[in-house]
């Protein structure tokens, strides 16, 4: 696979790195943190900065203990979390490592290692399109369209809160202040009318007192 972008998710507020299959125009989305975006966005623009930032030091630690990053693989979608895991060639030996899927692709970046996904992560979270898309716009609206759609317990990283949960908690919120004005209009009539009914009353024992 290979990262097509980095975008913005407006309503979750959080940034969603987008993997695309190197055959066909399958797309595997993301939720990552602000730093990790950071990380990987000036990587890709070429940004060089003073001093090494965490993932460069990484990339350096790896580099001087003669160990090569061979390769990054997004593994699977398990209770709501991204997995992800680096595989470290050292003495001609594998040795694979635990990682977020966010501070893998910042390694990946800086070492040119190849991205992998898993066949079943990719069949049954990837985001096909029939065509193929040169229009970042057409992928994110269509990305958009998918959001609608899904789970929201589905996509959604350890440390950032889901997009769509938080939607749907400003809606029910919403709605919930709507049902509650309305309870107080109904309130407001019933005490309308009880003063009515009273002011009724006490015309009625007026002229009751006048025939007296």
């Amino acid at each position: 696979m290979v990262i097509y972008g980095v975008s913005f998710d407006v309503i979750g507020k959080q940034p969603i790195v987008l993997l695309k299959t190197m055959e066909g125009n399958k797309f595997l989305p993301i939720w990552i943190g602000h730093p990790e975006a950071a990380a990987i966005l000036i990587k890709l623009q070429g940004t060089r900065l003073p001093r090494p930032m965490t993932h460069d030091l990484l990339t350096n630690l790896i580099g001087r203990f003669d160990a090569e990053l061979s390769r990054i693989t997004v593994t699977e979608l398990k209770d709501s979390t991204f997995y992800a895991k680096l595989t470290l060639l050292k003495d001609g030996a594998e040795i694979d490592i635990d990682s977020r899927p966010s501070d893998a692709l910042a390694l990946a970046v800086r070492t040119e290692a190849p991205i992998f996904a898993s066949t079943e992560l990719i069949v049954e979270n990837a985001i096909e399109f029939e065509r193929e898309v040169d229009d970042t716009e057409e992928i994110i609206e269509g990305f958009r369209d998918f959001l609608e759609k899904v789970n929201p317990e589905d996509f959604r990283t350890a440390e950032v809160m889901d997009d769509e949960a938080l939607y749907a908690e400003r809606e029910m919120a919403a709605e919930k202040g709507e049902d509650d004005e309305e309870d107080d209009e109904d309130d407001e009539d019933e005490e309308d009318d009880d003063l009515e009914e009273d002011d009724d009353l006490d015309e009625d024992e007026e002229d009751d007192e006048g025939r007296a």
